[in-house]
């Protein structure tokens, strides 16, 4: 992923007989503790594979497409090619990447408002035919570069404007224009595509969304072009919870604006939702700093001793790594603490996170409560499958965390069930048993 590294090699480590993930994570503490202490991630595939199936359960009539700058981990993409998702890529890198794994460039859509002519030309070289549009002159230089395109409106809603400080996607009164430009340069338009914030609360968000997308096909559809896929964007936490939620206010939706009679195939791009439970960051303590507070101070913690300091620590991976995400306001949680010597008792102290370098912007957690920790211990974050992923990363491939594949017995016999195998469906990967 971003700001993680592959090896070269795609091993994957077939957990039995009762080995846990926790067991793996303290198997390599104890390698990294006999050698350089370095900060590594471990894997689960088999999380990934339980989302997959979370979302074919609760949304079965939405095909996912996974956003691939979430998690460009080649094992990632080679997993959910299998499972048959698509990906939405957003530069020739990743859709280098996909094309390496053989997937059809029929199941590639090439995101991005504002695409680069040279990025246009090589989809158009590529196959990749499915191209996001939102403004006319992103129109007028796809007509140029790759008239045989088939674009996706992007249409802003009213909870990506109220979020968001720059408004991605046409106005719903601006759609007509650019219908009819697509119209006169001969450019066709087969669907839209709306995102709104898995953050958003307003049930009403949907409700809005679809709506409005219903115009526009019924637009497109006096114009002459004939709307087949309707994008429902990325809004998905990763939690059941929020997922079955979100199906239940759309499913009455879509069965009213586009039943299934009318041909319109949905999509969503659930990114952070495939990717963010199955990787966890393994960081080690470089260094400590005890400061101490004003006794005047206000602000008190209940769970901290009276008069006891703020310990500030500092990691030996940052945000110019692993925690890239943080850059672009991702929230990175409370890591929990590997060490063995740890009691239910043992008192805890207001302390902040930071990462190796003396940059203002490496402060990774701002301020939770942990036992006071000594350099050597380290820092276990879950979750972390798409905390990387808004930019390349910047370290050099020799400083970023390896990454250890793993997979339960049982979660590979259902992957097995769902029609993947190495030898077929992923050709990269190997399977290895756990401490061999």
């Amino acid at each position: 992923m971003k700001g993680f590294v592959d090896a070269p090699n795609y091993f994957i480590e077939l957990l039995e007989l009762g080995t846990t993930l926790d067991d793996v994570i303290d198997n390599h503490v104890y390698e990294q503790n006999l050698a350089e202490k370095n900060a590594f991630v471990v894997a689960d595939l088999g999380a990934l594979m339980r989302q997959h199936v979370l979302w074919k359960t609760t949304m079965p009539l939405v095909r996912p497409f996974y956003p691939v700058s979430c998690n460009s981990s080649p094992v990632v993409i080679e997993v959910l090619s299998a499972l048959g998702v698509g990906f939405v890529c957003a530069n020739k890198a990743e859709t280098t990447l996909v094309l390496n794994h053989d997937v059809s460039p029929e199941n590639i859509i090439l995101s991005g408002v504002c695409k680069q002519l040279s990025l246009i030309k090589h989809a158009a070289k590529t196959g990749i035919n499915y191209l996001v549009c939102e403004n006319e002159a992103e129109l007028r230089k796809i007509a140029r570069a790759h008239p045989e395109a088939k674009l996706l409106l992007q249409v802003s809603t009213e909870a990506q404007v109220e979020e968001a400080s720059l408004t991605i996607g046409c106005s719903l009164k601006s759609c007509r224009h650019l219908l009819e430009m697509a119209k006169e340069l001969s450019v066709n338009v087969v669907g839209v595509t709306f995102q709104v914030p898995a953050s958003c609360r307003d049930p009403q968000a949907y409700t809005h969304a679809l709506s409005d997308a219903r115009c526009i096909f019924d637009m497109a559809k006096e114009l002459g072009f004939d709307m087949k896929i309707l994008d429902i964007g990325g809004g998905f936490s990763g939690s059941e919870f929020q997922l079955k939620q979100v199906h239940s206010i759309v499913r009455p939706l879509l069965e009213a604006y586009f039943p299934s009679a009318s041909g319109v195939s949905v999509i969503a791009e659930p990114g952070h939702f495939f990717a963010f439970s199955s990787f966890t960051l393994a960081v080690n303590v470089i260094g400590k700093k005890a400061v101490y507070q004003d006794l005047h101070c206000s602000t008190h913690d209940e769970l901290t001793p009276n008069g006891a300091p703020e310990f500030v620590y500092y990691m030996n991976d940052g945000v110019y790594g692993s925690f890239m995400g943080k850059l672009f306001g991702n929230v990175i949680t409370t890591p929990s603490v590997h060490k063995m010597s740890l009691t239910l008792d043992e008192p805890v102290f207001s302390s902040s996170l930071w990462g190796p370098s003396c940059d203002p912007l490496e402060q990774v957690v701002e301020h939770c409560l942990l036992p006071e920790l000594a350099v050597g211990d380290w820092l276990i974050f879950s979750n972390m499958g798409s905390s990387g992923q808004e930019g390349p990363a910047t370290l050099s491939d020799t400083d970023q965390p390896p990454v250890y594949y793993t997979i339960s017995t049982d979660d590979w016999f259902e992957m097995q069930e769902a029609g993947i195998s190495l030898d077929d469906t992923m050709k990269n990967l190997s399977l290895v048993q756990y401490g061999l």
